[in-house]
């Protein structure tokens, strides 16, 4: 373990110095990407420190207790180097947890895509309810919250949703939402009283910067055209949305919401390398292990990772057997709890399979 400290602690120094140097400094997009770095690393080598630093007193201590006849010294020292040892135990169970392979993704921004799935007008509401649950969380962590594209319904659900969130810690936390969340409740809609259940499903995608993945404007098709639904005044009235196609893939990629067509198509392109993104790490993943399987947070969107049943007011996780009697206050963004056991259950696995 030692060993690989002493690299993180090398790499550490190695970033503050490329860091410091005025054409490093001049290229922002390589200055963002060592301070994302940097920031990572800095509570392993801090940690590190004081692992060392207490090792050390501990050295002291007990060179100074083999020299030392005092019985009431003896017993001084006797106690400090037993409060040293867990001090130093702990630290090494907190460095070990850190040294744990990282997501690469870790510390992006994110895009989370929320859609309608099985269960018509009812599952568009619910998505309006994830979405609700999402944003709440997003402002009580201080984050900050974007919307990129909206496909309303009539009564206030939605059928498609999709926003990022601007924060280091914003993608590391919710990575796990991505898949299928299905709700059991008795529908506004339901005149029977009869509980039906609905589909949404999530994707939670890094947001990709123009380093991340190259795109051939060649293999764009983009067409304009007038946006349909509400707007302003002048966002029904100019062909102001637009529709990006990626040939290869065939993914497509619409938004109307700005009046100005260049928003729209700027707002467009950051879904669409986020998509292709994901999907290059999606292939890569699946040729190098199969990884996602072994991994809570997947981002498997046809699996079902959760139901939430307003009947007995309960949050079920399928995927770590969680289940919670507070659907009312998760529901109002208070998913701490369920994002903590998720990442304990990350981590857990992760300790299985190495030995530091």
């Amino acid at each position: 373990m030692d060993e690989k400290l002493n690299k993180v602690a090398g790499r550490f120094r190695d970033l503050e110095l490329e860091m410091s140097r005025p054409e490093v400094i001049a290229d922002q997009t390589r200055f963002k990407q060592l301070t994302r770095e940097r920031a990572q690393l800095a509570p392993v080598v801090h940690a590190y420190e004081e692992y060392t630093k207490f090792k050390q007193e501990l050295v002291d201590s007990e060179s100074l207790l083999n020299n030392e006849s005092d019985p009431d010294m003896r017993e001084l020292l006797q106690s400090e180097i037993r409060e040293l040892k867990v001090k130093i135990d702990e630290y090494r169970n907190k460095l070990v947890i850190m040294l744990l392979p990282k997501d690469p993704n870790s510390g992006k921004d994110m895009i989370m895509e929320i859609r309608a799935g099985t269960g018509g007008e009812e599952a568009a509401l619910f998505a309006a309810d994830l979405l609700r649950m999402y944003s709440r969380y997003v402002d009580m962590k201080g984050w900050r919250i974007e919307y990129l594209s909206i496909s309303a319904t009539g009564i206030g659900g939605y059928k498609e949703i999709i926003f990022s969130v601007r924060s280091p810690e914003a993608y590391d936390s919710l990575k796990y939402e991505s898949g299928g969340h299905r709700v059991q409740r008795i529908p506004v809609t339901e005149a029977g009283g009869r509980i039906h259940t609905s589909a949404v499903t999530v994707a939670v995608l890094p947001e990709a910067e123009e380093n991340d993945i190259r795109i051939n404007p060649d293999d764009l098709r983009i067409d304009v055209y007038r946006s349909s639904g509400h707007g302003g005044q002048s966002v029904n009235t100019t062909d102001s949305a637009v529709r990006i196609t990626h040939l290869p893939t065939g993914m497509v990629v619409t938004c109307q919401d700005e009046k100005s067509q260049h928003k729209n198509k700027a707002k467009a392109l950051r879904v669409l390398r986020a998509r292709l993104f994901e999907k290059a790490n999606r292939e890569r993943m699946e040729r190098e292990a199969a990884m996602r399987k072994s991994q809570v947070g997947s981002g498997d969107r046809s699996e079902r990772i959760r139901t939430y049943n307003f009947p007995q007011s309960r949050m079920t996780d399928h995927r770590i057997g969680l289940t919670l009697y507070s659907l009312e206050k998760i529901l109002q963004g208070d998913l701490d709890a369920v994002i903590d056991a998720l990442k304990k259950n990350e981590i857990e696995e992760q300790l299985r399979k190495i030995e530091i």
